[in-house]
């Protein structure tokens, strides 16, 4: 819901600095595959209760997740690119609801389930549209320069990326806090394929 909100923001200095690594010989898939691993880390950490570490290595994955694109266009933008862009930011996403399964399955593991469903119902709806309005020619940049397009929506990444931090921040608020985001993410997949139905023939 944000995203398109803080682009304008962002991209300047991300834009800077992506220059800058590119001029360093960094290339964007390096910055991808370096986001995915911190991201991976900072969720193992959460899983064995480590959240200011994990909330860390979160902060500086998402860092590298905007980066990755800067550099690619200060450089060249690939279609592996944006493959690997999406599918280990997907990959992230759900890696974190499952980390706090793991480190208190008692209280957490039905709430991790319920957001996970609506993760999986959101990002089908997400990357269904994508591959349909790629077949139409539709193109957008309301979010930033993206290898594909999709329809906004109430729950994209700021939002998933700011309650994943609240988790570190307040670890016994995580299932409260999943179930009440689930419902939001539920809601943005509904509007995504009630739109996706209206505009599709």
């Amino acid at each position: 819901m944000l995203d398109a909100r803080i682009r304008p923001l962002i991209d300047p200095p991300l834009n800077a600095l992506g220059r800058r690594l590119a001029n360093a010989g960094v290339s964007a898939d390096a910055v991808t595959w370096a986001g995915f691993i911190w991201g991976i880390a900072g969720c193992a950490m959460a899983a064995i209760g480590w959240f200011t570490g994990a909330l860390c290595l979160i902060l500086i994955s998402r860092l590298a997740d905007g980066l990755d694109g800067a550099v690619a266009r200060a450089t060249r933008k690939t279609d592996r690119g944006g493959f690997l862009d999406i599918v280990l930011d997907f990959i992230f996403y759900g890696a974190a609801p499952l980390a706090f399964a793991i480190y208190d399955p008692a209280n957490n593991a039905l709430a991790a389930a319920v957001l996970l469903l609506t993760y999986f119902a959101n990002g089908s709806a997400f990357l269904a549209y994508a591959i349909m309005a790629a077949k139409r020619g539709e193109e957008t940049a309301a979010q930033g320069e993206k290898s594909l397009y999709y329809l906004s929506g109430l729950a994209e990444g700021f939002e998933t990326i700011l309650v994943t931090c609240i988790w570190c921040l307040f670890p016994s608020w995580f299932a409260p806090l999943a179930y009440l985001y689930a419902g939001v993410v539920g809601l943005s997949a509904g509007a995504r394929i009630a739109q996706a139905a209206q505009s599709l023939d």
